[in-house]
C-alpha cells in the first residue's frame, strides 16, 4: 500500500515535471504582480509548475464567478491554465465538454487560515511546527519552512472541500509569529513546489489572550495587553530605523518587517474583541503598515463602518464563539452584519476539518442573517470563500474568480454548494483535472491516508 501511494505521487510529480509553466509561472514574473520582486528576491522561490490540462467546456450548469455573478445554464471555457470565457451559449468546438446540467460551478475553494502541513495528520508532537514559543515576537521564522507536503489534509481539502489554494501561517502564541505562505493545493514532493506562485507573503501577528498568557506564564513580557502593545510597537521602531538605514547588514526578522513596512508583505492579525481590533489599525497608522485581514474577529460585527473604512477583511468562522473568554461575545450573525455595513467578509477554518466545509460554514452565517431579516444573496455568499480571501491574501488579479485570463481553478460541485449535501465532483487547478469523485485513478492520496494494510486500495 505504501509502494502504491508513492507510485501515484511519484507519478503525479512527473506530469508536472514535464509540464510548461503554465499560468502560474506567466503571473511570478510579471512585473505587475505586486510581488514580483519579493518572489524573485526570495532565497527559498517558488518551483511551481502548473500540471498539464487539456480545453475544457463546462456547459448547463449553474456558474458563480465569486464577483457576486450568476448564470443559470452557464459555460465555462478554460484551456493553457487559463479562463477563457464565462457566458451563455458560447461555442464549444475543441474543447472536452462536461455536461453540467442540475450543478453548479464556482472558482476554486481559498482558505486564508490553515496550518496545514505545520500541524499535520497525525497529530503528534513530532508534528508540532506551527508556533516557535520562544520568544514574543519572531518575525525571522517562516511557515514554509516547517510544512509537511505529505499532510493528508491537503488531498482532503481538495477532495471534500474543493480548495485550490490556501494559506499557511504561523500559530498564534506570539505577538509576532512570522511569515506565511500561500500554496497552490498540488501534491508536490517540496514546498516550493506548492508555492503559489507570485503570491505575497503573509506575516501572522496575533493580539489578546494568547500571547499575554504564553509568555506571561513564563514571568516575562508581555502578560497583560499593554504589555502587547508596547512590545510591539517598540518592536515596529526598531523595524522603521532599520528600514531607513542601512538594510545590507542581514537581519532575518527585521527584513520581514521591512517588508510589510514597504507594503509587500500582508499582515494578517489574529484578533477577537472589537476594541483591540481598533487599537491595532490606530497603531498600524502610527507605524506606517497596514492591515489585511483580521483573522477569527468574532467581534468584528461591532466595529464594520471602521473596517470598511480602513479597507480591512474579517476572516472568521460562522459560529464558534465562548471557548475563552475574548470570544464570549461572537455571535452568529457577525458575517451578516459585516456585509450589512460593506465590509470585506471572509470564512476560514484554522482547523483541518473545517476547511473541508467552508461552503457549508458560509452557508451557516448567510442563514444566520436571514434569520435577523438579512437576505444576502448566494452569489454574493460565495465570494466569502472565493474572492474576498484571495484579495486578503492579495492573489486576487491572479484567482478567486471566474474572468477570462485568471487561473482556471474550478470547482464542479453535485448540487448547490450553499447546501450540506452537495460536495465537489470536479476540481481543477490552472485548468489540470486533480479530483474526480468519479475516477479513483484522480483521488489524490498521501502515505498516511491509507490506513492499515488491506485499506483505501486504488485501483
Amino acid at each position: 500500500m505504501r509502494i502504491r501511494a508513492l507510485t501515484i505521487l511519484g507519478g503525479a510529480i512527473a506530469l508536472a515535471a514535464c509540464s510548461t509553466d503554465g499560468s502560474g509561472g506567466e503571473v511570478a514574473k510579471s512585473a505587475s504582480s505586486p510581488a514580483a520582486s519579493v518572489e524573485s528576491d526570495a532565497p527559498f522561490p517558488s518551483t511551481y509548475k502548473a500540471y498539464p490540462g487539456e480545453p475544457t467546456a463546462l456547459v448547463g450548469a449553474t456558474v458563480y464567478d465569486g464577483a457576486g455573478g450568476v448564470i443559470p445554464g452557464g459555460t465555462v471555457l478554460f484551456s493553457d491554465g487559463k479562463v477563457e470565457a464565462v457566458g451563455l451559449n458560447l461555442a464549444t468546438d475543441g474543447y472536452v465538454v462536461i455536461d453540467g446540467t442540475g450543478k453548479f460551478v464556482t472558482p476554486g475553494v481559498i482558505d486564508i487560515h490553515s496550518h496545514l502541513g505545520d500541524y499535520p495528520t497525525p497529530s503528534v508532537d513530532a508534528h508540532s511546527d506551527g508556533n516557535e514559543a520562544t520568544s514574543p515576537a519572531t518575525p525571522e521564522v517562516w511557515a514554509e519552512h516547517s510544512v509537511w507536503p505529505q499532510d493528508p489534509g491537503f488531498s482532503r481539502a481538495l477532495a471534500n472541500g474543493g480548495v485550490t489554494a490556501l494559506q499557511i501561517l504561523p500559530g498564534s502564541a506570539n505577538l509576532m509569529g512570522g511569515r506565511a505562505a500561500t500554496l497552490k493545493n498540488v501534491p508536490s514532493r517540496t514546498v516550493q513546489g506548492m508555492k503559489f506562485p507570485g503570491a505575497p507573503y503573509g506575516f501572522k501577528m496575533a493580539c489578546g489572550e494568547n500571547p499575554k498568557r504564553v509568555y506571561g506564564n513564563r514571568g516575562r513580557m508581555p502578560s497583560t495587553r499593554m504589555g502587547n502593545f508596547a512590545v510591539n510597537r517598540q518592536t515596529w521602531l526598531d523595524a522603521k530605523a532599520y528600514a531607513d538605514g542601512d538594510r545590507k547588514k542581514r537581519d532575518l526578522a527585521k527584513e520581514t518587517l521591512a517588508g510589510v513596512l514597504d507594503g509587500e508583505i500582508l499582515v494578517h492579525n489574529h484578533c477577537y474583541r472589537a476594541d483591540e481590533m481598533a487599537l491595532v489599525m490606530d497603531m498600524a497608522k502610527e507605524m506606517g503598515y497596514k492591515v489585511s485581514a483580521f483573522h477569527h474577529a468574532v467581534e468584528a460585527y461591532k466595529i464594520g463602518d471602521l473596517l470598511k473604512e480602513n479597507d480591512v477583511c474579517s476572516a472568521i468562522w460562522a459560529d464558534w464563539y465562548g471557548f475563552k473568554m475574548e470570544s464570549y461575545d461572537g455571535i452568529p450573525e457577525n458575517g451578516a452584519l459585516l456585509w450589512k455595513a460593506g465590509a470585506c467578509v471572509v470564512i476560514h477554518s484554522d482547523d483541518e476539518n473545517g476547511i473541508q466545509r467552508l461552503n457549508q460554514e458560509a452557508a451557516k452565517a448567510q442563514a444566520a442573517g436571514r434569520r435577523i431579516g438579512l437576505d444576502i444573496p448566494d452569489a454574493e455568499v460565495v465570494g466569502w470563500f472565493t474572492l474576498n480571501a484571495a484579495k486578503a491574501m492579495g492573489i486576487d488579479s491572479m484567482t478567486g474568480s471566474l474572468e477570462t485570463g485568471k487561473m482556471a481553478d474550478v470547482v464542479l460541485w453535485n448540487g448547490d454548494p450553499l447546501s450540506v449535501y452537495s460536495r465537489p465532483e470536479k476540481v481543477w487547478i490552472d485548468g489540470a483535472l486533480l479530483f474526480d469523485a468519479d475516477n479513483p485513478r484522480l483521488r489524490p492520496v498521501s502515505d498516511f491516508e491509507l490506513g492499515q494494510p488491506g485499506e483505501g486500495d486504488v485501483k
